[in-house]
């Protein structure tokens, strides 16, 4: 039975988890138990609280911990640090989907930050360079289930340690443990053609996939049971290969999806339908997409080298297009992530994005519609293939900040965006094909990659 949790509630329960890091930071079962009763009383104290007194409530909070805990920045720069609350809403009807939101998105100031004479903070973490903190001692091990097809995407769940999953071209998702044994929990099996791309929900409890069949499917990552399956049509698409997907940050019961026609739908995936204005179109196959931490603003890439940004309506699902930006003209962009803080000491707001010109870009966001200004590029092998990259997920008092990208010379790299010099800090080897992505667990001491023979290696950081 799902519980339907009033949006305002919602709101709560988000802003406790973006101060989440700060409780107890060497404790990480306690957080997370946490805010598994904050929204288990917060979803018992909907049913009765007047919903006036909710808002009032969620302003008082909001004072209340930026006192104890310091105003922070958006929640996407401690997303791997702090354990993030959601309830999803199947049940959701059409009505409550139009009522007006009102989300604490605060830009918070930049003078709560450490500087770079930080010296005592840097000492917390121990001093190390960039270089050593991501020096890795080997595979910590190696699923080769789905060898022969291109392992497309790989992501560790929100906030964990040693659960991840991958999608294969095969039609699969394969849901995976690491510890005490590394172990293929389920395989999640329904498409009908490779599936391109999959994202966990905020609680890790739900996954939505998107395959060449044209098709969505909503899976529970725990039973391995496909909830809903929803088709382009159905969704107002052309039944034509949809290449990625991913939650709506702050509203879970929303999904959006771009295909290969350069179509992007916003999908309320507790009726399988989009609304009217929920929907955008670009000039080439949509082969990438993110969000920025509040939801508001959707970036979406194109094989054509242009980026769109778009409004996002929190309460209605409606896109409007903001800016559209050529960044390669003709050579596809296959990977774009957005970050609110690179670093403590690196603040502003970025956009990493993989270029198939052999090339990573950084870019600073420079409005509130999502504009972006060049920043920094970094030489890779990407010139055909699919290559996703992230931003290294914990927030740090050291100097420098890193990215991590796959590579089309089988390698897994790493960049200090920081640096003048020594930009590339590391580069892994022992993929024998291309590989295509890679994702940090919530504390970096796993990284996992995947490549074109569908090979997945778990790379254990150094101690």
């Amino acid at each position: 039975m799902v519980v339907t949790l009033a949006l305002p509630w919602q709101h709560v329960l988000a802003l406790d988890a973006r101060y989440n890091a700060y409780r107890t930071p060497n404790n990480s079962q306690f957080r997370t138990q946490y805010i598994r009763r904050r929204s288990q009383l917060l979803r018992e104290a909907a049913k009765t609280v007047d919903p006036t007194f909710r808002k009032k409530y969620l302003k008082i909070r909001s004072q209340l911990l930026a006192h104890r805990y310091g105003q922070i920045s958006e929640a996407s720069s401690l997303r791997s640090a702090s354990v993030r609350g959601s309830v999803l809403h199947l049940d959701r009807t059409e009505s409550t989907m139009e009522e007006k939101v009102e989300v604490q998105t605060n830009r918070f100031s930049s003078d709560v930050v450490p500087t770079n004479q930080a010296d005592a903070s840097r000492a917390m973490v121990g001093g190390k360079s960039v270089g050593e903190n991501y020096a890795f001692v080997g595979m910590h091990h190696i699923f080769d289930e789905h060898i022969g097809c291109p392992a497309t995407s790989i992501k560790f769940a929100n906030d964990e340690k040693n659960l991840l999953a991958y999608s294969s071209m095969d039609g699969t998702i394969s849901i995976c443990q690491l510890v005490p044994k590394p172990t293929v929990l389920v395989t999640l099996k329904g498409h009908n053609d490779g599936v391109t791309d999959f994202s966990w929900s905020l609680s890790n409890d739900l996954i939505v996939s998107v395959s060449l069949d044209a098709t969505l499917r909503l899976w529970q990552s725990q039973s391995g049971s496909c909830i809903r399956a929803i088709t382009s049509s159905v969704v107002n698409m052309k039944e034509c290969a949809i290449h990625c997907c991913l939650f709506q940050p702050i509203n879970n019961n929303m999904v959006v999806l771009g295909n290969s026609s350069g179509q992007i739908a916003v999908v309320n995936i507790s009726t399988g339908k989009t609304r009217k204005g929920a929907n955008g179109k670009l000039s080439g196959a949509v082969l990438s997409m993110s969000f920025d931490s509040s939801g508001k603003v959707l970036w979406a890439g194109d094989d054509q080298g242009i980026i769109y940004s778009f409004s996002f309506d929190l309460s209605t699902g409606q896109l409007r297009k903001a800016h559209q930006m050529v960044i390669h003209a003709g050579r596809p962009l296959t990977s774009i992530q957005a970050r609110a803080w690179i670093s403590r000491e690196a603040r502003d707001p970025s956009v990493l994005v993989n270029i198939a010109a052999d090339v990573l870009c950084l870019y600073r966001v420079v409005d509130d519609r999502g504009l972006l200004q060049f920043k920094k590029s970094f030489p890779i092998k990407h010139s055909q293939h699919l290559i996703r990259s992230m931003f290294c997920p914990l927030m740090s008092f050291r100097q420098g900040a890193c990215v991590v990208t796959g590579s089309e010379d089988m390698s897994v790299c790493f960049f200090d965006i920081e640096s003048s010099s020594k930009i590339c800090v590391n580069r892994l080897q022992g993929h024998s094909a291309v590989v295509l992505a890679v994702s940090f667990n919530h504390d970096e001491s796993m990284l996992a990659s995947c490549d074109t023979e569908g090979m997945v290696i778990i790379w254990k950081r150094e101690e």
